[in-house]
């Protein structure tokens, strides 16, 4: 008796999930016919009714693999369909939410009249995207010259054709309540620690969030501190590097509409290292990663020991360098502070507005607005030649990081050292210094 009953209520769920789910696949159908770029295409007198996205999809597939067997042919069910279509991946299907992620990335839909709940989707999505091409941003004088490009296709390509491996192994995931963007989890199996690929993975799939547009927003979501002014992923436009780290056993992530790759875990040297060190003579490669590493220290450092020398130590300045200094600094209406702080300030609107103009406009405006206002500067004696000297070399010291995520940390990180260096000296500066290593 109770099992006659639960039966019952079984099947009447279930009639009223299927009507449900009629009812939400004529709603969504609905809701796409506002759409002037969804077309429904009816044959066989209603018998058979072929739905797609024309932006979304591929119009060859349609006209050559779908319409002329529709067309030449009766049938009478879904499967039948698809063993006469020449298309891989095709899926039949009253699952509505699977119905509307598919059509919605450029699947055609295929019903037939007498099994209305029921569709067939065929795989027909437009791959539209640009070239390969060289990297811009880690551009190296020798080596590859390939760079990711916004279709993870292609970049998992990029990486597959590199390392030949079936130990190779690629985890996807779909990311984004409202974008549903397709996420790549790759490492090479054996050679990884499978806890880090769980620990990815698990962060992953925790992330709640409506758009994920780029892995930066992937990268702000599931860092180990945020806090943290230290870029703590890898982040990368050249495949040669994402597989010399993947043979390290590290993880690396991808995001479909990104031209950029994750690397993890990650540490403050290999964000100091260059493409080109791997393809250099060891002694050469050590001396330009040192030089590197000096310039960043330099670019950090120097205008808070000129505001601290200044304010608070003036005897650690020789004799013929004071006199130097005293005589710039003798028409200067300002303290050392906010004269460094006044030309701090000015690089990053120089270098601001050169980011965001046009190529040739801001090259332009870089180096025609820094000499116009440097000059200025000095001539209204609003600044001393020594410091404007100081600062352009820090600017020009911070460029050296081949990685432009840790540029971005050094310009940050110069101020509180300026701040520090104005209220306690020296020590203000070892303070700041050790806070910086304790994050």
């Amino acid at each position: 008796m109770w099992k006659w009953k639960r039966k019952e209520k079984s099947s009447t769920e279930q009639t009223q999930q299927k009507s449900n789910q009629k009812k939400s696949l004529t709603e969504f159908i609905q809701s796409l016919q506002k759409s002037e770029d969804f077309i429904r295409y009816s044959l066989g007198g209603e018998e058979c009714t072929v739905y797609y996205i024309k932006t979304m999809s591929d119009s060859k597939i349609l006209n050559r693999s779908v319409l002329p067997i529709l067309n030449d042919e009766t049938f009478q069910s879904l499967e039948g369909i698809k063993q006469h279509i020449p298309v891989e991946n095709m899926t039949v299907t009253e699952d509505i939410t699977l119905i509307q992620e598919k059509v919605m990335f450029g699947y055609i839909m295929v019903q037939l009249h007498h099994s209305a709940q029921e569709v067939l989707l065929i795989p027909a999505v437009s791959l539209e995207s640009r070239s390969v091409s060289i990297p811009e941003v880690e551009f190296s004088v020798v080596g590859p010259k390939e760079a990711f490009v916004e279709n993870i296709n292609t970049n998992i390509n990029l990486i597959r054709k590199r390392m030949p491996l079936p130990q190779l192994t690629i985890k996807e995931l779909k990311i984004g309540k409202v974008t549903k963007s397709r996420v790549a989890v790759i490492f090479l199996d054996g050679v990884v620690d499978p806890e880090n690929v769980e620990t990815v993975t698990q962060r992953l799939k925790d992330i709640e969030y409506d758009q994920i547009i780029d892995s930066s927003f992937i990268t702000q979501i599931i860092d180990d501190n945020s806090n943290s002014p230290f870029p703590q992923f890898l982040d990368t436009e050249r495949p040669d590097r994402v597989v010399s780290n993947l043979i390290e056993g590290k993880v690396a992530i991808m995001v479909d509409g990104a031209p950029h790759a994750l690397t993890c875990p990650t540490t403050v040297v290999e964000l100091f290292g260059a493409s080109d060190d791997y393809f250099l003579p060891w002694h050469l490669a050590t001396v330009f990663r040192l030089i590197r590493l000096f310039a960043v220290i330099f670019s950090v450092l120097s205008t808070p020991l000129y505001v601290a020398v200044l304010t608070y130590h003036h005897e650690m300045i020789p004799g013929e360098l004071m006199a130097t200094i005293v005589s710039s600094r003798s028409d200067i209406p300002f303290s050392p502070i906010l004269e460094v702080i006044v030309l701090e300030l000015t690089i990053e609107l120089l270098r601001e507005a050169g980011a965001r103009l046009p190529t040739k406009i801001g090259q332009t405006i870089g180096i025609v607005g820094g000499i116009v206002i440097g000059t200025a500067a000095v001539d209204a004696g609003l600044t001393s030649n020594v410091l404007l000297i100081i600062v352009a070399l820090s600017a020009l010291a911070s460029f050296t990081t081949p990685i432009y995520q840790i540029g971005n940390t050094i310009r940050l990180i110069r101020f509180p050292f300026i701040i520090g260096a104005q209220m306690w000296g020296l020590i203000g500066v070892s303070m700041c210094m050790v806070f910086l290593s304790a994050i």
